[in-house]
């Protein structure tokens, strides 16, 4: 492991920062104390700050020497509204709110990261520091790049890096092309018309229509896509009734479909809204439907790939580059700043012996704390290989 010292050298105030954070979690565009704190943190070290680009975020501005290309580094700041389960004295102190995805570890890896570039500066053109809102399910890049980010801090290069729950510490896993997989979400209501539950025939039942439904959804995946496309379909939430002696007025039936190929989307989009108009009109009952198209798919292109890699192993080292990492059906709203600029996402591995195995959106998870000097030395050397020239 070849950690910059200078930053190494901070890892406890690092500790410090993260461990805040946790314990004051703020979920999407309600970051207003952790964008108060990083923009604060980021004047102390002479970096230029920018706030209130996607409601919430903030981005900073470390000129180096003299030279015409930009890189960006990007930091996901919010939280889940999930309950905390650990009992460790830095857990959330927020009803309902938890860092349980690692992004107070992100957000503490870039100010690392920042706070040494801007103290060396050992590089040649502009780093654009982007802290963005709203990460978990609410498009906060989208909200940035629609403030104008990219034009008002045009970037060269975009790069972010994610913890990995399950992949041994250190460990760097990074390669070209779709590292994460399209999200869509979806929420229909099936309305009948409720009656006494000894008298069915007087109403209009909506749950034979929902329980075929549900029964039709999870076989598109099996007899309607190929075998060879990565498509995940579940359903998260199915509610009816409110007695054993009603038939319901209404089923509630809420999902997400994860794909990771553009033509694969569309596909599951045509037979998904086939599947359940048909089945609505086959029963008679009203369908109110919510198809909502969120991320992209998560694609690293090729040549900043390869950049991200030469400059995670000159600090991990050549035995925790991994490079044949299957493509995750989780999603991630970096993909947006990857439809407009070239760059790349890494996923660093946090598994050690004695430090939490719970996975992330679990009410168990905390991110490592040995991490954080790691990250943030990957970025810096990313800067430094980059836009190392005069």
């Amino acid at each position: 492991m070849n950690v910059i010292e200078r930053i190494a050298a901070h890892h406890p105030e690092m500790t410090a920062w993260r461990r805040d954070f946790h314990a004051h979690p703020e979920i999407g565009f309600e970051e207003v104390r952790t964008s108060g704190i990083v923009a604060e943190k980021l004047r102390g070290w002479g970096i230029e700050v920018h706030e209130g680009f996607g409601k919430t975020g903030v981005v900073g501005v470390i000129q180096g020497r003299p030279g015409n290309r930009k890189i960006g580094l990007r930091a996901d700041m919010d939280a889940l509204p999930m309950e905390e389960q650990n009992d460790f004295a830095h857990r959330s102190t927020i009803p309902n709110r938890m860092h349980a995805c690692g992004h107070d570890g992100h957000t503490t890896m870039l100010l690392g990261a920042a706070r040494y570039l801007a103290e060396t500066r050992n590089f040649a053109g502009t780093v654009h520091l982007i802290f963005q809102p709203a990460e978990e399910g609410l498009t906060g890049a989208a909200e940035m790049l629609n403030d104008g980010l990219f034009q008002k801090f045009p970037c060269d290069e975009v790069y972010g890096i994610h913890n990995h729950w399950s992949l041994p510490l250190g460990t760097a896993a990074i390669r070209p092309g779709t590292v994460l997989a399209a999200v869509d979400y979806f929420n229909l209501t099936l309305t009948g018309r409720s009656s006494h539950a000894a008298e069915p025939h007087l109403g209009l039942d909506p749950l034979p229509c929902a329980v075929q439904v549900y029964t039709a959804l999870q076989s598109l995946v099996s007899r309607r896509m190929s075998p060879h496309d990565v498509v995940v379909l579940s359903i998260g939430r199915f509610i009816a009734g409110t007695s054993q002696i009603v038939i319901p007025e209404t089923v509630e039936i809420a999902g997400t479909i994860r794909t990771l190929r553009h033509a694969t989307r569309l596909q599951m989009d045509e037979l998904f809204h086939q599947t359940v108009n048909g089945l609505a009109a086959a029963h008679g009952v009203e369908l109110t439907l919510d198809y909502r198209r969120s991320y992209p798919p998560t694609v690293n292109t090729a040549d900043e790939a390869r950049a991200f890699e030469r400059a995670a192993r000159g600090v991990v080292g050549d035995a925790l580059i991994k490079t044949d990492l299957a493509s995750l059906t989780a999603g991630e709203d970096f993909a947006y700043f990857l439809e407009k600029a070239p760059g790349a996402f890494l996923l660093l591995g946090q598994a050690a012996p004695g430090h939490s195995t719970a996975p992330v959106h679990n009410g168990h998870y905390d991110f490592n704390d040995d991490l954080l000097p790691i990250g943030a030395s990957c970025f810096a050397r990313l800067v430094e290989q980059q836009l190392g020239a005069g």
